[in-house]
């Protein structure tokens, strides 16, 4: 047992959130990466990289369920989706609960991230593993978009912050390899950050979006680990409408789909659009350029 010890989460210069650990079931040191999972009495397993936590079995199921249900209930035929990222697995374990998906692509750079989680995370993951439908691609995302002759209804970028090996992820050149590979009417969705302690992430995302895409915005979630207020979710697609699918169409397929979740829902779909000010003056940041 390791009862006494605290991490603290280190992403943010000045503010600083600690986590009291019950138990260290994994940790791994070396010159590149401090990885660590560990137990919490709020979050249940926590698992953070070089100080930054990156998913807890506490509220995983709000990130996944809005990074995954929006953009699929959204287009409403969606038969193809890529996740890039998303080594936890959980974004798959949602997006696979729609039966209309005839095959879930996910790229992931490092096998032994998706080997770990599948070890550790099977209270979340565990079905994606026996999904027939379910395709593992071990390569480099940005690569992959650039050169794959697939097309695909839905993108769902699940990346980590812009630093290191995930900033890639965030350059207009790998936008603009996701559009390519976009079956027209296609969606894609990406992480981008608090943007009250992140405002310049939220802003470049969407400069990158509005040089690329037909339309580009933003939605968000409530998402108590990433703490800082509301979790802003990148959207770009050539259709215009599917940010504005009424409410009546989404509770329609919202019932044809069969989905059991614990934070979304029709109704908060739709209310995730509507953006404080201050989020809606960075996304009109971003597309006046």
């Amino acid at each position: 047992m390791s009862q006494g010890l605290i991490f603290a989460e280190t992403l943010y210069p000045g503010v600083q959130v600690q986590y009291d650990c019950e138990d260290v079931l994994f940790q791994s040191r070396s010159e590149h990466q401090d990885l660590v999972l560990f137990t919490n009495p709020v979050f249940g397993k926590v698992l953070m990289l070089d100080g930054i936590t990156q998913v807890t079995t506490g509220d995983e199921f709000i990130y996944h369920e809005m990074m995954a249900h929006v953009p699929i209930l959204a287009h409403g035929a969606a038969r193809e989706v890529l996740i890039v990222g998303g080594g936890d697995c959980g974004m798959a374990e949602e997006a696979l609960k729609h039966k209309g998906i005839e095959r879930l692509t996910q790229v992931e750079i490092d096998s032994a991230v998706v080997d770990f989680s599948r070890e550790q995370f099977g209270e979340f993951n565990a079905p994606v593993f026996d999904d027939d439908r379910f395709d593992l691609v071990i390569a480099d995302g940005a690569r992959f978009v650039a050169e794959t002759d697939r097309r695909f209804d839905v993108v769902l970028v699940d990346s980590t912050d812009p630093d290191g090996p995930g900033e890639v992820l965030f350059t207009r050149e790998f936008y603009a390899g996701v559009h390519r590979c976009l079956k027209p009417g296609g969606i894609l969705v990406t992480q981008n950050g608090v943007p009250f302690l992140q405002p310049d992430e939220l802003v470049s995302s969407i400069g990158h979006f509005t040089s690329i895409y037909k339309d580009a915005g933003a939605y968000i979630a409530a998402i108590p680990t990433y703490f800082g207020g509301h979790m802003a979710l990148g959207w770009a697609s050539d259709n215009p409408d599917l940010r504005r699918v009424s409410l009546e169409t989404l509770d329609e397929r919202f019932a044809a789909a069969g989905l059991e979740t614990r934070y979304y829902t029709p109704e908060v779909h739709a209310a995730a659009f509507a953006l404080p000010r201050f989020i809606r003056d960075l996304v009109e940041k971003g597309r006046a350029g």
